[in-house]
């Protein structure tokens, strides 16, 4: 939270939208001068993230995960890409991961990730072609959920409740079939934290994370080649890669 406060471009709400209340994270939001909201529902990630953005009174709107660092940039480089591309219905930024103290920006995961979006982005800011947004999501999600910003645009894209890891994935899926463009900032502009008790790291090892993957590329290609790349990716997993 005291990343999110401490941006250089001012004028943004923080709030902090949670289905487990308590008194030390009441007195966090408002130290930080934080909106505290409570939702009694407790349906899984899907529902928090819907949960928070309903709260969200804002144009522009980025789910902020309670373990990420913001860099005091982000904010602005978010809306100057706004700015630029006035039909922009998604922007995301470059980000590194943490493993408890330790920065990470050049993990082979992070690599293909950027190759990933370099495929889709071709070099470019922004890209507004349905062709285009959905090359970039074709071989996988390289879009870090907790890097984006969600215009107006997307207001009515709600995060599907039934999905456990690939929630976000899906949600640019849709997003990317609809009009608008996404952009991204090739700065390195947060920290997202990896740690072995996220949804994430469940899901590979219940085995969630394989068919969610399995359906979000049944989606995207014919059944051969969606077969072929989800156990790619299943093999990945087994190998150690997130």
């Amino acid at each position: 939270m005291a990343s999110l406060a401490a941006q250089t471009l001012g004028g943004s709400e923080i709030v902090v939208s949670t289905s487990t209340p308590s008194e030390e994270l009441e007195a966090l939001a408002a130290r930080f001068g934080a909106r505290y909201y409570v939702h009694t529902s407790r349906g899984g990630i899907g529902r928090d993230w819907n949960a928070a953005r309903a709260q969200a009174a804002g144009r522009w709107v980025t789910i902020a995960h309670q373990d990420d660092l913001y860099l005091p940039e982000f904010l602005a480089s978010t809306m100057r890409a706004v700015e630029a591309s006035p039909d922009a219905v998604l922007v995301m930024t470059d980000y590194v991961e943490l493993l408890g103290e330790t920065e990470r920006s050049r993990t082979v995961m992070l690599r293909i990730k950027r190759v990933l979006l370099e495929l889709g982005f071709l070099w470019r800011p922004c890209i507004s072609r349905e062709a285009d947004k959905l090359r970039l999501l074709r071989f996988g999600s390289p879009v870090a959920c907790p890097s984006v910003t969600l215009g107006p645009g997307a207001t009515d894209i709600a995060f599907r409740e039934d999905l456990k890891v690939d929630l976000d994935w899906e949600a640019w899926i849709r997003l990317a079939r609809r009009p608008g463009s996404f952009c991204f900032v090739r700065e390195r502009l947060m920290a997202h934290r990896i740690h072995e008790a996220s949804e994430t790291s469940a899901g590979v090892r219940d085995g969630t994370r394989a068919r969610e993957d399995a359906a979000m590329f049944a989606s995207l290609w014919p059944a051969p080649i969606a077969a072929l790349l989800a156990r790619a990716y299943a093999c990945s997993y087994r190998a150690g890669g997130h």
